[in-house]
C-alpha cells in the first residue's frame, strides 16, 4: 500500500526517485518550485527542457500534463515537470488540477520511480486555495492506481503543512 505523508521542507533537497515541478508551460524555469528546481539542479534540466521544446512539446506543456527529465545534480533521479492550471473563482479548474497529480503519478510509474515528492502544484502564485489544492492532491494520489511506495507532499510552510496534514489525515493514512 502506498504510503501518503506530509513534510514541511525544501523540495529540492527530498531523496526520492521522482520530485514533481510546478513548471510553467515552456519547461524553461521561471519563479517559486520551478525556478528553486531549476537553479539547483542545474543546466542538464534546463537543456533536457529545451530538447522536450525542440521536440515533441514545441508550443510547451499543456496544463494538467506531465513529463520527465534528468534531475540533473538534485538528489532525485527524475524531475516531472507538470502545469498546474490557475485558480479562477468563475471556472471549475479543479479537473486540470487533479490531472496534474495523475499525469505525474503516471510518468513515475512508467519511469519505475517508487518514491516521489510533490510541492502543492498551483497554490503559490496560481492562486489556488491552500484548503482545496491539499484535498484535490491528496484524494488524486490516494485514488491512484500507481505502484508506488511513498508520496510526499514538500510543503514550505507550516500552514501548508497543517492544511495538508489535515488532508492526509482525514484518508486515515
Amino acid at each position: 500500500m502506498m504510503r501518503i505523508e506530509a513534510v514541511r521542507g525544501d523540495i529540492t533537497e527530498q531523496r526520492v526517485d521522482a520530485v514533481v515541478n510546478a513548471a510553467n508551460s515552456s519547461l524553461l524555469g521561471g519563479g517559486g518550485v520551478d525556478g528553486a528546481i531549476h537553479r539547483k539542479g542545474g543546466g542538464e534540466i534546463l537543456a533536457a527542457c529545451r530538447e522536450l521544446r525542440a521536440s515533441k512539446y514545441g508550443k510547451g506543456l499543456g496544463t494538467g500534463q506531465a513529463v520527465a527529465t534528468t534531475a540533473g545534480r538534485l538528489p532525485a533521479r527524475w524531475v516531472i515537470h507538470t502545469v498546474g492550471p490557475v485558480w479562477s473563482p468563475d471556472e471549475d479548474r479543479s479537473g486540470l488540477l487533479a490531472s496534474c497529480y495523475r499525469e505525474s503519478l503516471l510518468v513515475a510509474a512508467e519511469l519505475g520511480a517508487r518514491t516521489v515528492a510533490f510541492p502543492a502544484v498551483s497554490t503559490g502564485i496560481f492562486g489556488w486555495p491552500m484548503d482545496d489544492g491539499a484535498r484535490i492532491a491528496v484524494e488524486t494520489v490516494n485514488a491512484s492506481e500507481a505502484d508506488l511506495e511513498l508520496v510526499r507532499f514538500v510543503l514550505f510552510d507550516d500552514r501548508a503543512l497543517e492544511i495538508f496534514a489535515a488532508a492526509v489525515h482525514e484518508l486515515g493514512r
